[in-house]
């Protein structure tokens, strides 16, 4: 525990790293800027670090607790988030890498969905408040096993959502697109990648059997918002145990012409959507199926997603 000094407070975790994603641009800026100085008023002083590159986040998050940190606070959107998620716990044995860490998160630049389900996608100075408290909840980690671009099979974490097929290859357009467009850059994706998509047969396995259908897509959720706010899985609890699974029957243009229902939820009525609760999915098609998780394109098909129950303490 930080003992503190000059008047520090002393939390329970120990002095905050705050993990800052410099790509979000001058939001990122801003939100770090206000985090900071509330932070400083409740005498917590962090220490900040910035990421260089792809991948650092998650680097750096591993080195921390490696060292003995065990509070770590992600300022970013998903993708950050997801880094760091994957630097505190090994995906392939799901066991932590430091004791006991603790995740704090703050969204910045394009915002970070993960939040929404939570409650906190706030202010930096409501969300200080609530960093500067020893309150925290165990949540439930998603993973996923995939086929790299060298057919190795690989495993990633995942905090919030993951999907197989045209929302892969929603992000994958998306990634290609300049940041310059900010808010925009998902959307445009969205419908970008519809005239290069086709429907594909496709078993999915959960825990009550196998389902053999032309799909688009299949959606795995730990949490329930994503890109910029959708409802997407308004019964995914991310501390139930288990992963919400939807397939989606319909085109691509379905998708895209559901984007009202899914603000709400009530694309869950939709004759083409399947829903189920489910603690294993596997997914085999009859070609690859790009693979993404909290935004993060991975590899293809064939896929094999399951949950880690309580893997990771969260700052609430």
């Amino acid at each position: 525990m930080d003992t503190g000094t000059g008047g520090a407070s002393v939390l329970p975790f120990g002095t905050p790293l705050i993990i800052a994603n410099p790509s979000a641009g001058r939001g990122r800026d801003d939100v770090l800027r206000r985090l900071h100085a509330a932070l400083e008023d409740r005498s917590i002083h962090a220490d900040v670090v910035a990421t260089a590159a792809p991948g650092h986040a998650g680097e750096l998050a591993r080195r921390a607790v490696e060292d003995g940190r065990r509070f770590l606070v992600a300022v970013g959107g998903d993708g950050t988030v997801n880094e760091v998620v994957n630097g505190l716990v090994d995906a392939t044995t799901g066991r932590s890498h430091g004791n006991d860490p603790v995740l704090g998160v703050v969204g910045a630049g394009s915002g970070c969905d993960l939040l929404r389900t939570f409650g906190l996608d706030r202010s930096p100075e409501v969300l200080a408040r609530h960093l500067s408290t020893a309150h925290t909840m165990p949540i439930d980690l998603g993973r996923v096993w995939f086929q790299d671009g060298d057919g190795q099979r690989r495993a990633r974490l995942f905090v919030n959502v993951a999907e197989a097929g045209y929302g892969g290859s929603v992000m994958r357009l998306a990634a290609r697109l300049p940041r310059a467009l900010g808010a925009v850059r998902y959307p445009a994706a969205i419908l970008g990648a519809v005239a290069g998509f086709r429907r594909v047969t496709t078993n999915v396995t959960v825990d009550g059997g196998t389902t053999e259908e032309a799909i688009c897509n299949v959606l795995v959720a730990n949490a329930q918002f994503y890109g910029g706010g959708l409802h997407v899985a308004p019964r995914a609890l991310p501390s139930d145990g288990r992963l919400n699974v939807q397939t989606w029957g319909g085109r691509p243009i379905d998708v895209l012409r559901a984007q009202p229902e899914l603000r709400t939820g009530r694309h869950l009525a939709r004759p083409d959507v399947r829903e189920w609760q489910s603690t294993t999915v596997e997914v085999t098609s009859e070609r690859p199926l790009i693979v993404e998780a909290d935004g993060e394109v991975l590899g293809v098909t064939p896929a094999t997603f399951d949950v880690l129950p309580g893997a990771l303490r969260l700052k609430v």
